[in-house]
């Protein structure tokens, strides 16, 4: 048979390609897989993470800040361990980005805190010099579509089977149930802000788009 492929290089190479491709199949999939499964003890993100991952989504945040770190030392070094495939598991979709004019967040929960990002929010320049990134006043009146970001924990959980507890369910009743842990998360976050209008809707239990996006921006870590 060998020497038959040895006189016939089109088979010859056909063979090979057919070895290494099933070779391939067998040794580099199953670790693609492996390496996309969630970290150990890794948590999907809360429904005011969520609401807050919307607010990043409808300002464009992605558009200037990427969230992905490469095995660089000079990335390392500034951000933070570089990313994990397991770390994007339960994110629908995830927010990679494609470009930095602003630094990545993948880490950005473990170097900022809650009334750092309330400032920076009204005037960036004021807290970064030399930025140019716009400001975003309208985070703290716009209120946060929770109740759709509800509805998104309870798809993911049906669909993908992202691990929510049994208080994540279907139905207007078990949103009204669980709507107030929602709100006390709200206020852990509005109790480190200082701005007054976001105050007034935690106490009318709204939750400003601010809370929700700060929330969301801790979470990244």
């Amino acid at each position: 048979m060998f020497h038959w492929l040895e006189k016939n290089p089109f088979f010859f190479a056909a063979a090979i390609s057919i070895v290494i491709s099933f070779a391939g199949l067998i040794e580099i999939v199953p670790n693609f897989a492996k390496a996309g499964r969630p970290l150990v003890d890794m948590k999907p993100r809360t429904v005011l993470q969520l609401a807050g991952k919307e607010v990043y989504k409808k300002d464009n945040c992605m558009a200037c800040h990427s969230q992905l770190i490469r095995p660089f030392k000079s990335e390392t070094d500034r951000y933070g361990d570089y990313s994990l495939s397991g770390e994007y598991a339960y994110d629908r979709p995830f927010l990679w980005g494609s470009k930095r004019t602003g630094p990545d967040l993948h880490r950005i929960g473990n170097y900022r805190t809650t009334d750092w990002h309330e400032a920076h929010m009204k005037n960036p320049p004021k807290i970064v010099p030399g930025s140019i990134m716009p400001a975003y006043d309208h985070q703290f009146e716009n209120i946060a579509d929770i109740e759709t970001a509800y509805a998104e924990a309870v798809t993911v959980k049906n669909v993908f089977h992202t691990p929510y507890g049994p208080e994540i369910k279907s139905g207007k009743e078990a949103w009204e149930a669980y709507k107030p842990t929602v709100l006390e998360e709200a206020k852990k976050i509005a109790a480190d802000m200082k701005d007054e209008r976001v105050k007034a809707a935690i106490s009318e239990g709204k939750v400003p788009e601010v809370v929700a996006l700060i929330a969301y921006l801790n979470s990244l870590k």
